[in-house]
């Protein structure tokens, strides 16, 4: 496959969750779903830019009825697709969707359960993942699974749920957990199975205007990636869901115009430099994991 400009374009199809986890921003745009025909246009242009999709921003594509037809059109222009979502609709939706030949990982977010009050207990939300594993594992030994478990904090703070829920992968995949040996020894992550990972970050900031963080450095925001909200609005990065930082339109002009646009090549340089020119660059705290 021939090498492109991104790693992967994060395509926002939904923007619609209908969890509320304590660890992301309250979300200020109107809820919007990227119709197909929308889609399709978008992926179209993005295709000359990518082989990769990440069907999220905000939102959770598994909200979707019809994500199997968004799949499918990936899959007709050869893009690979990356579906994330915090776990709470795998009963809503087939396995045979999640894991259609278009999809090469699906990320599912296990922090999300004990950050939300959902009308399912643990045993249930556990049972759909195990579910999942066990599917993948016995009929597409291709795609991945990351079970993430993005809350390892300094102070240990979710010691209690993430006690629970090694004890039951532990269990379930006869992999032993250790949580004061994981803590000390911070692996990014833990093989469960064939191509199932449980995989290790600590929570971060999202970036917002009004926070008071103030910091120079690069980003992989234009470079790696960039993101495409519901309404067709480019961002440079996956943290920019309320398109702040708003490169252009994809309703009114083509994506090779956007980037080429005085903001984005003004940002492009910054980064190069180490700089961020972007007020709300300078205000993200994630960029300082891998700034120059």
């Amino acid at each position: 496959m021939a090498k492109k400009s991104f790693n992967r374009v994060h395509i926002e199809v939904t923007n619609i969750c209908g969890l509320a986890c304590s660890f992301c921003p309250p979300k200020l745009q109107p809820n919007k779903t990227m119709s197909l025909p929308f889609f399709n246009k978008v992926i179209t242009d993005v295709s000359n830019f990518t082989n990769e999709l990440a069907f999220h921003v905000m939102g959770d594509p598994l909200t979707l009825s019809n994500l199997e037809k968004y799949l499918e059109s990936s899959h007709q222009l050869g893009l690979k697709v990356i579906l994330t979502s915090s776990g709470y609709y795998l009963n809503r939706t087939s396995f045979k969707t999640l894991f259609h030949p278009s999809v090469k990982q699906v990320n599912i977010s296990l922090n999300s359960f004990n950050k939300n009050s959902l009308n399912l207990t643990f045993d249930d939300y556990m049972k759909e993942v195990f579910s999942m594993c066990e599917y993948k594992l016995q009929n597409h030994p291709h795609p991945f699974i990351n079970l993430r478990l993005w809350n390892f904090d300094e102070t240990c703070s979710e010691k209690s749920f993430n006690e629970d829920l090694f004890s039951r992968l532990s269990s379930h995949f006869g992999v032993e957990l250790d949580i004061g040996k994981l803590f000390l020894e911070r692996p990014k992550s833990i093989r469960l199975a064939s191509k199932v990972l449980l995989h290790f970050d600590s929570y971060f900031e999202w970036p917002s205007m009004s926070s008071t963080h103030d910091t120079q450095g690069s980003c992989y925001g234009l470079k790696s990636h960039i993101g495409v909200l519901a309404d067709g609005t480019v961002v440079p990065c996956c943290l920019d869901g309320d398109g702040v930082i708003n490169l252009g339109n994809l309703h009114e002009e083509s994506l090779g115009k956007v980037l080429n646009s005085k903001r984005a090549v003004t940002m492009r340089i910054g980064f190069d430099k180490g700089e961020a020119v972007e007020e709300m660059c300078k205000k993200c705290s994630y960029k300082d994991r891998f700034s120059l």
